[in-house]
């Protein structure tokens, strides 16, 4: 009976810790400025709610970090699969398409909706948009690497395009 209400109380503990640190039981939040409108009362110029809007964004980074994983497991497997790296490497221009337009003003964290994404794009919009140049350059790049067949070609094509991800993440994105 004893070790019963031991586990009962340690399991009590745990949910109790879990639900404090997931914010469950957080009490001492700022409250919302009452004034602001609610993120999904506001429009952007596109129509989306900003809610919306960043949802998209982060399905769209989704795909291409999905696309980047299969190629990196692609380029450490004994026996690649070319065409899942040709595949994937070809996703990566077409959903990079449209880029700097997932990232209208009204979509950063003053939006109320939790994101990644720092002020620094909307602060710094031509370094932003260099950035965003560079990496579809590079995935471009990584692409037309792919249709060659060629591995160190692809390998170098990957960590280029990589490093201008990382290079973007440095400056506009929220560490993890």
């Amino acid at each position: 009976m004893k070790i019963r209400q031991t586990t009962f109380a340690l399991a009590a503990i745990a949910g109790a810790s879990l639900l404090a640190a997931c914010g469950g039981s957080d009490n001492s939040a700022p409250e919302a400025d009452a004034a602001a409108p609610a993120a999904e009362e506001v429009v952007l110029d596109n129509g989306m709610t900003p809610k919306e809007q960043i949802e998209l964004r982060q399905g769209q980074l989704k795909k291409m970090g999905k696309a980047f994983k299969t190629i990196s497991d692609q380029l450490k497997a004994s026996e690649p699969d070319m065409a899942a790296i040709q595949a994937a490497a070809a996703s990566v221009p077409v959903e990079s398409e449209g880029m700097a337009d997932w990232f209208p003003a009204g979509t950063g964290p003053d939006s109320g909706v939790k994101t990644d994404a720092l002020p620094a794009i909307w602060e710094q919009p031509d370094l932003f948009t260099e950035k965003l140049s560079d990496f579809q350059m590079a995935a471009g790049g990584l692409a037309t690497a792919a249709e060659t067949g060629d591995m160190a070609a692809i390998g170098a094509a990957f960590a280029t395009t990589g490093g201008t991800c990382k290079s973007c993440h440095e400056t506009f994105r929220e560490d993890d």
